[in-house]
């Protein structure tokens, strides 16, 4: 009992002490709150007493700022003043001794007037700009007149002899000569035209220099000056002006005429060939060394202005391409005759090689009626190449010549076609693709083939018309075994035979074999008919005829030498005649020959060898059997030799 008594005691001591000392926390934790909040009292009068202070500072860095940005300003203004001050020192000594530097104080210059334009608050600003254009607008000018001067010191006429070095070696001229290989325009059966047509569309030719490449690069920042200062139709007249006239003195310089479609109808057909054959050539060499040429220096010059470019490169050609292109359309437009269409050939076969390299070089918009004349003019040709086949069949088969082949040899008009022909199959590629400029579909080699054909049937019915000129039936067929074998002969050896087949030759053929039948027929049947037994025979039948009468055969001796006489007097007609007549194959003379011989010699053989005798037993017998076979053999030889009366007998 005493013990929990003690335990409560202390107890309340213990709460009394608590109670104690939190009284005393509350007490201090007052305290404390009214010292900090006499703290916070003092630091707002404090800032109220700082403010001012800040204020002031605050201004003070502001200022500062101020100044140094005005500072800052005031230098680049005055750098700008300078940078116009040595600007305008050097435009004003010009462009020639320095363009470089030149160059850079236009941009400099340029610059400024793009700075003060942003600087509108500056005072003086107006007054600067206005100084800077007027200045900029004398450099300009300036920079015309440089460019200009330029341009036309390292603007010369190409010397013929350079763009020739320019050519590949085969088609380069030999001394004297505007043509390739030096070839007059005459032509010339043996040339291989498919193979020279196929070296030239082959060949590699390298475009003259026409301006030192160490220039473009300052020519083309003249230009690019002038274009960014709106000057660009001055500069489109001085680049014309100057390089048109350079292109048309070197076209002059090499032989280009201007010609007009009057000039050309009077000409003489030798003349007029020979200039389609340079035309031929200076087309290659304007289109693929000049106009190439041109284009790099155009291209180079006004880089990154295609349009201006364009313009400029049309502008500068239009007119030497109009000497060139008129020259080609008087012809295509000119009288069609059939000597002509070779050329027009030629001529449609430069335009289909330039074809490429015109879309290439003359490329925009601003080119396109150059373009369009070119192709035009393509086309006509072929146009007129095609009517002018056609005028050629029919005039093969109309041609009503009188020329008179007394001999019966080839005639004039045999040997013009056959050539006609195989000069056609020279050109059988570009007369594909002749056929196909007017009809798409795929048979030009059959088109071809039937062409030839029809010309060859033209011409086979104008030989039978001129044919029936003879008398004489013998010659007639002669004349016809002689054409018909040179047209077969022609065309086995050419080309054609791949196109018309060798059914055509062995029928034609055997064409030449009939007549060359026919011509025996009629020439020796006659003679023939001297050398059989028929008719010899008395009229009193098979009585022998004593002495000088007959014989034991009951044959006249007086018909025999009657009928040696004759043979004689026949043999040496034909003899005269025929020697004069002519069969100019060697092959053929001497088959026909031998196919005479073949009928002749063994008759006379046998008719001497059975009746001679009847004629040498009498008197004078050399003066009825005047020649041994060995003789009608050698004279046989002398036939179709084509001889003159006057020559002397071998």
């Amino acid at each position: 009992m005493g013990v929990a008594v003690v335990g409560l005691d202390s107890m309340s001591e213990r709460a009394a002490m608590m109670r104690e000392a939190l009284q005393k926390s509350q007490t201090i934790t007052d305290n404390v709150v009214t010292i900090l909040g006499s703290f916070d009292h003092r630091l707002s009068a404090l800032e109220t007493a700082m403010r001012p202070t800040q204020i002031r500072t605050h201004s003070i860095r502001k200022a500062h700022e101020n100044i140094d940005r005005t500072l800052k300003a005031a230098e680049v203004i005055l750098a700008k003043f300078d940078l116009s001050r040595q600007a305008e020192t050097k435009i004003l000594r010009g462009p020639h001794e320095d363009l470089e530097s030149y160059l850079r104080a236009i941009d400099q210059l340029k610059g400024n007037i793009q700075f003060f334009s942003s600087k509108k608050s500056f005072r003086s600003c107006d007054a600067v700009i206005s100084n800077s254009n007027n200045l900029l607008t004398k450099a300009i000018s300036k920079l015309e007149d440089e460019f200009k001067q330029r341009l036309l010191s390292y603007s010369k006429p190409v010397e013929p002899d350079r763009l020739f070095d320019c050519l590949p070696n085969s088609l380069r001229p030999s001394s004297g000569s505007p043509g390739p290989n030096g070839e007059s325009s005459g032509r010339n059966p043996s040339n291989n035209h498919s193979e020279q047509k196929s070296i030239s569309e082959n060949a590699v030719y390298t475009p003259p220099t026409l301006i030192p490449p160490r220039i473009l690069p300052l020519l083309h920042d003249l230009a690019q000056q002038m274009v960014q200062a709106g000057h660009q139709q001055q500069l489109l007249k001085i680049y014309r002006d100057t390089r048109s006239l350079v292109l048309e003195e070197s076209l002059r310089k090499l032989g280009v005429e201007k010609l007009s479609k009057e000039d050309v109808q009077k000409m003489q057909w030798e003349v007029l060939e020979a200039k389609i054959g340079n035309w031929i050539h200076f087309m290659r060499i304007a289109v693929k060394l000049l106009y190439a040429g041109e284009r790099i220096v155009c291209d180079q010059i006004f880089e990154g202005f295609d349009s201006l470019r364009d313009q400029c490169f049309g502008e500068v050609t239009a007119s030497s391409v109009s000497v060139l292109l008129s020259f080609g359309d008087a012809i295509a437009k000119s009288k069609r005759s059939p000597e002509k269409l070779f050329v027009l050939l030629d001529m449609y076969e430069i335009m289909r090689e330039l074809h490429s390299e015109i879309e290439m070089i003359f490329k925009g918009k601003a080119c396109s009626e150059i373009r369009d004349s070119a192709f035009g003019l393509t086309k006509r040709l072929a146009q007129t190449a095609q009517e002018t086949f056609g005028d050629f069949e029919e005039a093969v088969e109309k041609d009503a010549t009188k020329t008179a082949v007394l001999d019966g040899t080839v005639h004039p008009l045999t040997s013009y076609v056959i050539n006609y022909v195989k000069f056609l199959f020279d050109y059988q590629s570009t007369l594909k693709q002749l056929f196909l400029e007017f009809d798409n579909k795929d048979e030009t080699g059959s088109q071809l083939a039937s062409v030839t054909m029809r010309i060859m049937q033209a011409l086979q019915t104008n030989l039978d018309g001129k044919s029936k000129q003879y008398k004489d039936p013998a010659l007639t067929h002669l004349f016809l075994m002689n054409n018909i074998h040179y047209m077969v002969r022609s065309v086995r050896r050419s080309e054609a035979k791949d196109l018309l087949g060798d059914d055509w030759v062995q029928r034609h053929r055997r064409i030449v074999q009939q007549h060359a039948n026919q011509y025996k027929r009629n020439a020796w049947a006659k003679i023939l008919q001297c050398l059989t037994i028929q008719g010899l025979t008395s009229s009193g039948g098979g009585s022998s005829v004593g002495g000088d009468g007959g014989n034991s055969s009951g044959v006249s001796r007086a018909l025999v030498k009657d009928r040696f006489k004759t043979f004689n007097m026949q043999f040496e007609e034909l003899h005269q005649k025929q020697s004069q007549w002519t069969v100019p194959d060697t092959e053929l003379r001497e088959s026909l020959r031998l196919a005479v011989a073949e009928v002749l010699l063994p008759a006379y053989r046998s008719f001497v060898k059975r009746f001679g005798p009847l004629v040498e037993s009498g008197k004078n017998p050399q003066k009825y059997i005047k020649y041994g076979a060995e003789d009608l053999e050698r004279m046989l030889g002398e036939f179709f030799e084509g001889k003159n009366l006057n020559e002397p007998k071998r």
